[in-house]
């Protein structure tokens, strides 16, 4: 059973809030993995739903009747980003009975053939996709900035940085969803987003305004609300390390 809720937690985190339904081909392929049926898959996403503090945030209480043990294994795996998605996306591919690799759709071409540094390469490239899956699907594969949903052009990216967090590299409230100018305009601090999930410009670009590119990039931007997520509400410390140290005011 604990199995099960660690599989239907992976993929609650990769699908967007809207589609937790029984009729979602990746719901019915993990129930025909699990030997469940959609309907009870489907069921038990929304009653991880009603767990997750962001929904609560915003009103959505999702089923009421939870177990004890969907909330402890709920509490485990996200008091762990740092082990149980990589420890996750193990478990699914013993039950698709193909390698990790295959599931994550990592070319051997990439790889070295064995050894420790394949295990280490092959360990972060999962990570990765686990993350930029969990915050596509958190924000519909829209751009939280401009609205942008073509997906080669979004970069899901992190709050607090991914070399200086190891804690939180996989934890989706430590990710952000924005096309590839305005990500890196967030990495380099030239814009930010305060508590109020408002945008912030730099002054280093407010001083570029009578440039017709900044003004329409950046400068319209300024105290705009972002695009919520629907799930994975940027977390607030993680916000504030980024506007006090990351931020050019």
């Amino acid at each position: 059973m604990r199995d099960e809720l660690i599989l239907a937690i992976n993929l609650y985190c990769k699908l967007p809030f809207g589609k937790l339904h029984y009729r979602n081909p990746d719901i019915i392929h993990l129930s025909n993995l699990i030997g469940r049926t959609p309907g009870s898959v489907a069921f038990k996403l929304v009653n991880f739903a009603s767990l997750d503090p962001s929904l609560q945030a915003r009103g959505i209480k999702g089923a009421s009747n939870t177990s004890k043990l969907d909330k402890q294994i709920w509490d485990e795996f996200f008091s762990n980003w740092d082990t149980l998605p990589y420890e996750s996306e193990v478990l699914l591919a013993k039950f698709e009975k193909k390698p990790i690799e295959v599931i994550n759709q990592i070319s051997e071409a990439e790889l070295p053939k064995e050894g420790k540094e394949r295990v280490q390469l092959v360990k972060v490239r999962v990570n990765q996709s686990f993350f930029r899956s969990a915050i596509l699907a958190s924000y519909n594969s829209t751009c939280c900035v401009t609205g942008m949903q073509q997906p080669e052009f979004l970069v899901a990216g992190h709050i607090r940085p991914w070399s200086l967090d190891e804690k939180n590299r996989l934890n989706p409230r430590n990710g952000i969803l924005m096309n590839a100018l305005h990500d890196k305009a967030f990495e380099h601090g030239l814009i930010t987003i305060d508590q109020d999930y408002r945008i912030r410009v730099s002054s280093v670009l407010m001083k570029q305004k009578k440039l017709t590119s900044v003004e329409d990039n950046f400068i319209k931007y300024q105290g705009r609300e972002i695009q919520l997520p629907d799930r994975f509400l940027p977390d607030i410390e993680f916000l504030n390390y980024h506007n006090q140290e990351r931020f050019k005011p």
